[in-house]
């Protein structure tokens, strides 16, 4: 009977110790964009950003002010999705979250790409889709984006766009 009380005991110290975090998974994932640097902007991300501006004033519409806090939190997704090489919108709700913590954005939305060759190649892209176009003439305020390329050499795209 004294095993028996002991292994019981020891299975619930076990549980208890496994299933009780202090932090929350987008806690985590806070920690990991705050710890995260914003890469130096490349030629392809500076392009798409012009465009996207660009296309906006063309309609009448306000120019998107850029922001390094958008900045890594889109890196922080494009990086995930070269090393899982997929395309998604995975933990979109977590960057958002973050951003309405910590950017004081109001909303938040995103594009995101793969494959492409240039900036002009995925604005086009996003432009013959509604819901991407929706995003590029949506009411935002700040916008950025990150390219990152595999290891075959493709390009991976994160474009989030805030209204503060």
């Amino acid at each position: 009977m004294k095993l028996l009380t002991k292994l019981s005991f020891l299975v619930i110290i076990t549980v208890l110790s496994f299933s009780c975090s202090p932090e929350s998974l987008d806690d985590k994932a806070d920690a990991l964009i705050e710890n995260i640097e914003a890469p130096t902007p490349k030629s392809i991300e500076l392009e798409i950003l012009e465009l996207i501006n660009n296309h906006r004033l063309s309609k009448g519409m306000n120019p998107l002010k850029s922001m390094t806090i958008i900045k890594t939190t889109a890196f922080t997704h494009t990086d995930y999705m070269v090393d899982t090489q997929t395309v998604s919108h995975a933990n979109f709700f977590t960057r958002s979250n973050y951003l309405k913590s910590n950017a004081g954005a109001k909303s938040v939305s995103e594009n995101v790409a793969y494959g492409f060759s240039s900036a002009k190649s995925v604005v086009d892209a996003w432009m013959r889709s509604e819901s991407h176009k929706k995003n590029i003439e949506g009411d935002f305020t700040d916008f950025e984006v990150s390219a990152e390329k595999d290891s075959d050499d493709k390009w991976y795209f994160t474009n989030i766009f805030i209204k503060k």
